[in-house]
């Protein structure tokens, strides 16, 4: 195992290629989508790994996709035979439940913000830590945002295969979120 923040630019190069041919165009580009891509604060990768550089440059593709609520970034990230094994009621199974749950999220916090707090990739799989930030200025359920704080945590752990995400499952903090939508009270 080795753990750093270099450690994980190194893993990230070498998939610019990778990130190029996902959002199309040269060399430059994919430097420069590389560079908007959120960057883990700590990042720990099994050594043994073969496709570690790949699955880092997954979750953060997916990363970017909660920061920016771009949709390219989902559909370079997810498999279309994407399965979310933590499906909350509601959402629709494969790719188009997280662009709808994005969209709707944004919809009530239009300056949400996700960071990669921590990231351990082994394997086929990667463990993500997620903070979310922003300001709750829209609509949720029947409740309209007065600007309040938005500031939770999530936990996912993805199966990547060929450069995708095939499987899902997440955990969030949905009772801190609630309480600072005034959704539910104290």
């Amino acid at each position: 195992m080795f753990s750093t923040r270099s450690s994980s630019l190194r893993l990230v190069a070498a998939g610019a290629l990778a990130l190029s041919a996902a959002l199309g165009s040269g060399a430059t580009h994919a430097a420069d989508a590389n560079a908007a891509l959120p960057q883990p604060h700590h990042l720990a990768v099994d050594a043994h790994s073969a496709t570690a550089a790949q699955i880092v440059l997954t979750a953060r593709r997916y990363a970017a996709f909660w920061n920016t609520g771009d949709e390219t970034y989902a559909q370079a990230a997810l498999s279309p035979e994407f399965i979310d094994r933590t499906l909350p009621e509601g959402r629709p199974q494969g790719p188009s439940g997280p662009l709808a749950a994005s969209k709707g999220f944004r919809a009530a916090v239009p300056d949400l913000t996700a960071e990669i707090d921590d990231m351990v990739v082994s394997g086929d799989r990667a463990s993500v830590h997620l903070h979310f930030r922003g300001h709750f200025t829209g609509q949720f359920q029947n409740v309209k945002g007065a600007g309040q704080t938005v500031d939770f945590q999530a936990f996912d752990l993805y199966r990547v295969k060929n450069g995708r995400i095939v499987e899902n499952w997440h955990l969030e903090d949905n009772l801190t979120l609630l309480k600072q939508l005034g959704v539910v009270k104290s």
